[in-house]
Order: C-alpha cells, then structure tokens, then sequence
C-alpha cells in the first residue's frame, strides 16, 4: 500500500506522516515545503490545487489522507469558504483516477453547538465558516467516493494538546506566552468541557484508522470522554512548569461553542484494538 499525505508538514502531519513510518507504511507527503517532514517519508513539495493530474504526479497512491488545510485554527476565516471548491477538485480527481481510499479529515466543529456526544449520524448545524466548509467538503467527498467505488473514511478531530511550537492553538498561544516571560495569560471562564486527545494519541489513531479498511465511514478521533478547558489547560501549564497565571475571564466564551461536548470512541478503540491483537 502507497499512501499520500497532504498537509504533511503542518501540525498534524508531521505526527501523523512519522507515525505511520514507525508502523512500516511506504508514506508520499506533500505540502508547499516539506522541510520538516521526517526523512524516511517521499517528499514531494508542490501546491495540490496547480496540478493537472494529482494522481500520476504523486506516483499513484493506493491511499489518499488528505490534512492540508490552512488557517485551521482561524474559524472565521474567509479562506475557508474560498478555497472549498479546492479541496474538493482536488479529492475528486484522485477518485476518478483510481485510488482505493480517500482518508480526510475533518473536525467536530462541523456539528456546530451540541450538548453531550456526538456520534457519526449526529445532525450537522455549523456555526463557523470552518466548520460549514468542513462539512460541506465532507457531503461532496461522500458523494464523489460513492460515485468512483472509492471507500471513505472521514477522520473527525477534537481538541488536540501537544507540538506546541508548530500549532495556533490555545496551548501552543501559551507555550510562547510562558517561553516570552509573561505573567499572565488571558483566557475565557473556562468553564466549557472539550473532549481533548494528546498529540501523539491523536496522531496514532490516525495513522491506524488509515492504515486498516474494515471500519471506513465518519470515525471519531477522540477520547470520550470530556473535561473543562480550564482543568485541561491548569493542567498543560503543571505538567511543563509554566510560571504563568490564568486570567479568567478575559475573553467571552465563544457563543457557539458547546457547554460540554466530545466523541464516540466506539470506532476508534476498536480500531487500535484491533492493531494491538494483530
């Protein structure tokens, strides 16, 4: 099996791209630059949206897990809108082309406000450009795969914690907050309960989901079971002795942002089960 990453030198990809090397898959990755992509992966820099035919270029991949996506942690972006039709001319010529799996992911924001679990049939209601783009991406991608015989799996992500220095995200804003000696760092109430997944966890569930076909479809990659940001993020600072202070309340919460809210790990713990009994 020959598996293309995209985005393989971006926060996830980097993870995602040096784990499934450690479990001995033959990885292509791409992205605009791939300096920082482990050696043992095919590098090949390029921009996926100026090629004519994705599929002959990066050597005919039998896989495609397809993470390129920018401004990820700006949910508000336009880009995400603008760069939509994209994503999906690019994913639909790899299907026309002969692939035998499409691997995307993709991200709890696509649900929009919910309370409790969400499952792979839960409704969709996006509340955020990113999340209406993702979601939007993932009804073409079923569809383009239904039509090519093409199996899917959608790998839906939550909150992530780790690789600090390469991330946007809240705990990645910290690290630099704390490494640049400042006291204080403001936050939100904090109140709010996420469904968080350490780096290299989420990076192996990945990896594994991507590397098995007998449980395709909507996965969640998660824990499930949640905790309030304001714990989680307590304890990120603990855990790195951070000499830094949480200003709570600083910010509003974000109105469509869930009071508690994480996945169905049913999927995904049988799927590292099941790597484990091989």
């Amino acid at each position: 099996m020959k598996y293309l990453v995209t985005g393989a030198n971006g926060y996830i990809g980097q993870g995602v791209v040096r784990r499934m090397l450690d479990l001995g898959a033959e990885v292509i990755a791409t992205d605009f630059h791939t300096a920082d992509v482990d050696d043992r992966a095919k590098k090949i820099d390029a921009d996926l949206f100026d090629l004519e035919d994705p599929y002959t270029y990066f050597d005919k991949p039998d896989v495609v897990i397809h993470l390129a996506w920018r401004d990820g942690f700006r949910h508000a972006s336009e880009n995400h809108m603008l760069d939509l039709p994209r994503h999906f001319e690019f994913v639909n010529k790899m299907c026309h082309a002969g692939i035998r799996k499409m691997c995307v992911m993709g991200t709890m924001h696509e649900i929009g406000f919910m309370e409790g679990c969400i499952k792979e049939d839960s409704p969709c209601h996006p509340q955020s450009l990113y999340g209406i783009a993702k979601n939007a991406l993932r009804l073409a991608t079923g569809l383009a795969c239904k039509e090519t015989g093409v199996k899917l799996q959608w790998l839906r992500g939550y909150y992530i914690v780790g690789n600090t220095h390469k991330g946007c995200s809240i705990f990645s804003k910290l690290t630099a907050a704390a490494e640049a000696g400042d006291e204080t760092f403001p936050f939100t109430s904090g109140q709010n309960q996420f469904d968080f997944t350490d780096y290299d966890l989420f990076c192996d569930q990945v990896a594994k989901s991507c590397m098995q076909d007998d449980i395709l479809g909507i996965i969640e990659c998660c824990t499930g079971h949640p905790m309030k940001l304001a714990d989680r993020v307590e304890k990120f600072i603990s855990d790195n002795n951070y000499a830094i202070k949480l200003a709570y309340g600083t910010f509003p919460d974000r109105p469509y942002d869930s009071k508690a809210v994480w996945g169905d790990n049913t999927k995904i713990n049988q799927i590292m089960a099941d790597f484990e009994n091989k």
